[in-house]
């Protein structure tokens, strides 16, 4: 929203707090934007003081813990379980390479448990050191705005202690949420899948994003029978349409079963287990029924309506181009916000915001050109502009170099899996808008791409770089050959 900056040219530059104030920054959430922008607003000589609710893997109204949604129940557990998934398939690949694995291999789903819940306990601890040795004020309890210089911290036993601040910074994150269908309080959500006492033995899923397609992959690589649900022809609506193909065709290849244009409309406890009914009329019994159909911006308990804190529809806190709200002293950053919910980006926005109000120099997060990637398996990353997005935006035609092939260590282990890598380019500039890889690695290879990118790299630059051989990620500057040229939305020439 473009709405004018309203710090009135007063940057905080010192580190003595108006006397009226106790702090010059009060944060409310730390998680990785919170606690980011209360170290580095520390650093620049501001007395900061931040809340959040008590440790706790599943999260809900009172309890939480430093470290926020990627650290506890996120990102960083998510990949845990992803690579403990990776290890049945590798092993029978591993036959074909001279690995004679003869005896049965069982997998033991607590000890992994044990062994995630401890990383994320030494995390949790990790974050508070990091706050600690910043000198920011750490606060046990749930946070509000009580008014535009003033938050009240409600602890577990109800006690409520408010303090005044200069600045007021929001970063409460998202949260999962459940369709409105009977039987909803049979599902889970993402935060307990994280945490489930026992491995399912047949699991389905509502959903067709990220969360969805990355347990749809943990747990059938861990031998679970998985079926997933979702409402479009394709998973994961917003990337690139050729790139969803290939997703799709390698979970089905990894034995998930998809249900394509369908949805859940009731769960139903039965003696077998929870009984599925679609939309179609079929039912299904399964151990565990998981919502992965999005998360909301977690701003209900905040109070902001009562100090005049704008919203949307959705929840998420209106911001502006520096994520300050229509309050001048309440600023928010990360999925509150609802802008681009990466915690990357809120790293960056957390960094931006300590910059501008207390380092003296105004920064605007830039939201171009940032990487992410889909932990299914074999993953999906990208950067830029898919084919869609960038034949929708340009003035002239597209140019469209593909390259798909079996990894080679696909050759000797005789998995079927293809690897697909793309690159769009302005065929004027010759500019590329865009890359795209899913196959093994795929995030490790994007992340330098994304540089390139940033950077403004042509395709000419692209082709003059000597690749390293033998790797997948060679193919990205050997794509000579335009597989299509793209001119007002369709295909015009197939070279």
């Amino acid at each position: 929203m473009a709405r004018k900056m309203l710090i009135d040219g007063e940057l905080d530059k010192t580190s003595e707090v108006e006397s009226h104030y106790d702090f010059d920054l009060f944060v409310i959430g730390a998680g990785s934007g919170g606690v980011r922008a209360s170290r580095f607003s520390a650093q620049n000589g501001a007395k900061v003081g931040i809340c959040e609710l008590p440790f706790h893997p599943i999260s809900s109204e009172v309890i939480g813990g430093v470290g926020g949604t990627c650290v506890i129940r996120g990102c960083v557990p998510k990949k845990i379980l992803v690579y403990g998934a990776s290890f049945g398939p590798e092993l029978e690949d591993a036959r074909n390479y001279g690995w004679d694995v003869n005896e049965r291999i069982d997998f033991n789903w607590k000890k992994l448990l044990q062994k995630k819940t401890e990383e994320i306990h030494r995390l949790n601890g990790i974050y508070k050191r990091l706050l600690s040795g910043a000198g920011v004020k750490l606060f046990e309890g749930e946070g509000r705005v009580i008014g535009p210089n003033e938050v009240e911290v409600i602890q577990l036993d109800g006690t409520k202690i408010s303090y005044s601040a200069k600045h007021i910074l929001i970063a409460t994150g998202s949260r999962a949420q459940r369709p409105p269908i009977p039987g909803q309080e049979l599902g889970i959500t993402s935060d307990e899948a994280l945490s489930l006492e026992e491995l399912p033995k047949h699991a389905v899923i509502l959903g067709g994003g990220y969360i969805a397609v990355e347990f749809a992959s943990i747990w059938r690589g861990m031998g679970a029978k998985v079926d997933l649900f979702y409402r479009k022809e394709l998973p994961l609506r917003g990337f690139d349409d050729e790139m969803r193909e290939v997703v799709a065709k390698n979970l089905e290849g990894r034995g998930i079963n998809l249900h394509p244009g369908t949805s859940l409309s009731e769960l139903a406890k039965t003696e077998g287990g929870i009984k599925v009914r679609t939309d179609h009329g079929e039912e299904i019994v399964a151990d565990v029924v998981l919502f992965a159909t999005g998360r909301a911006p977690n701003s209900k308990r905040l109070n902001l309506e009562a100090v005049g804190v704008e919203l949307d529809k959705a929840g998420a806190i209106k911001v502006n181009q520096y994520s300050q709200t229509n309050v001048p002293s309440i600023w928010a950053i990360g999925d509150v916000t609802n802008r681009m919910n990466l915690t990357p980006v809120a790293l960056m926005e957390g960094t931006y915001f300590a910059n501008t109000v207390f380092g003296g120099k105004p920064m605007a997060p830039d939201y171009s050109n940032i990487a992410c990637a889909v932990f299914c398996i074999p993953p999906l990353s990208v950067v830029g502009l898919s084919e869609q997005e960038a034949v929708e935006k340009a003035n002239g035609d597209i140019l469209i170099f593909t390259s798909t092939f079996n990894p080679m260590k696909n050759t000797i282990s005789g998995r079927q899996e293809k690897t697909m890598m793309k690159l769009i380019v302005d065929a004027e500039t010759d500019k590329v808008l865009g890359a795209s890889m899913c196959g093994p690695d795929a995030a490790e290879i994007m992340q330098g791409i994304a540089i390139a990118l940033k950077c403004g790299a042509t395709k000419a630059q692209f082709d003059s770089t000597v690749g390293i051989h033998p790797s997948a990620a060679e193919e990205f500057v050997t794509m000579r050959s335009v597989t299509r040229r793209v001119s007002g939305g369709k295909p015009r020439t197939n070279l």
